[in-house]
């Protein structure tokens, strides 16, 4: 009689197959695997085949922690071997979370549709939860400022809406295209040592009160125009005067250029303040760094050099500490402010308080470092790590 032989059990697994293995496994908002995001912290083999695998979430509370669960307990079990899968919950440290949130954003980016704006160029959005707070009035500022100091700015009027860059520069005419190439060419303007380059739907509709009835696919499609055919060249900087609120085209330029950082314009009253933060929870959600808040309309300064408190205070100080971001700068109520838009002279280019403050924002965004601010939430939530908003190439 023949004796079968005796069917032995396989041997555990190494930790290093239960890694490879845990590669699959998929953070699904971060969009890559929990072994490149840092998030394994660990993983034990026992003689049985007991597997203990420790993750690493970005906050305990993460609402997608039992998604992950399932996926790790899914192929560590089928691996031949594995007797159980035992899960050990621990969170990253505030370093990991930058960490994990560096290589979602280098995915991310990789990931980018080409567009004409060079990778050299720091991306700056210039965003707000409501309307009525002045950001395309900092944003234009801003980005004069940024071209006197001589360096080549690209301004990006991405309100398709509600449109004003062309009457505060107090350009005229229309876009033209490129004689040897199929593209847009900006207006430009001279200022100073540097250059700014300007698109705008105003400069290309014949009439600026022109209303344009068009709905969320359509915009979607004109900044994707704005940012694949405009022959932008070479430029050190771009500002975009992002449309109020949180969404359609808010969303497709975070996809469009995720390598951008977004600045939140906000107005002292506390009660802007919550509409401010959902600008913030957007950009982060889709993976965007958040450089810092710019307080406007902080105070009226009058001319004997007293300050007047119109509209409260304190509402920069706040939204900058809730969404964990800096401070940039606080631009004060200022007559020439309003004066010079009309005239479609920018006011960062005269004196005034005003201009000292939009001033002194500039400079630091050309010479400091933007911090990440304090790493919270689930994933989506993170800020990200700081990056160096340097001057021209060389």
């Amino acid at each position: 009689m023949t004796v079968a032989p005796t069917q032995h059990p396989p041997p555990p697994p190494t930790a290093d197959a239960v890694l490879k293995l845990l590669s699959d496994v998929i953070d699904p908002e971060l969009g890559s695997n929990i072994v490149e995001l840092g998030m394994v912290a660990g993983t034990d083999v026992a003689p049985d085949g007991a597997v203990t695998v420790t993750v690493a979430l970005t906050t305990m509370g993460c609402p997608l922690r039992a998604q992950i669960q399932r996926d790790v307990r899914a192929r560590v079990g089928s691996l031949p071997g594995v007797s159980s899968v035992d899960i050990s919950w621990t969170e990253l440290s505030s370093e990991g979370k930058a960490k994990a949130m560096s290589v979602a954003r280098r995915n991310v980016a990789e990931k980018a549709p080409d567009t004409e704006i060079p990778t050299t160029a720091k991306v700056l959005l210039i965003a707000s939860g409501k309307g009525g707070v002045g950001k395309s009035s900092i944003s234009v500022n801003l980005a004069m400022a940024l071209a006197t100091r001589g360096h080549t700015v690209g301004l990006l009027d991405a309100d398709i809406w509600g449109y004003s860059v062309p009457r505060m520069l107090d350009l005229t005419g229309r876009l033209e295209g490129a004689e040897t190439e199929r593209k847009i060419l900006p207006q430009t303007r001279a200022v100073g040592d540097g250059v700014l380059k300007v698109v705008s739907m105003g400069l290309l509709v014949d009439d600026e009160q022109t209303a344009l009835m068009w709905r969320g696919l359509i915009l979607n499609r004109a900044v994707r125009h704005f940012l694949e055919d405009v022959l932008w060249g070479p430029m050190d900087f771009l500002v975009v005067d992002m449309p109020p609120g949180t969404g359609d085209v808010q969303m497709g330029i975070a996809k469009l250029l995720p390598r951008a950082e977004m600045i939140i314009v906000t107005t002292p009253p506390r009660s802007v303040q919550n509409v401010a933060a959902r600008a913030a929870n957007m950009g982060r959600k889709n993976y965007l760094r958040i450089a810092g808040v710019i307080e406007n309309m902080t105070a009226y300064a009058a001319p004997d050099g007293t300050r007047h408190v119109l509209f409260g205070e304190g509402g920069g100080e706040a939204l900058a500490a809730e969404i964990g971001a800096p401070l940039l700068g606080k631009v004060p109520i200022d007559p020439v402010v309003s004066l010079a838009s009309d005239a479609g002279e920018p006011f960062v280019l005269g004196e005034g308080p005003a201009a000292e403050a939009v001033g002194g924002i500039a400079e630091r965004l050309v010479s400091e470092l933007v911090p990440a601010g304090e790493l919270a939430g689930c994933s989506a939530h993170l800020a990200g790590t700081p990056v160096r908003l340097a001057g021209r190439p060389r």
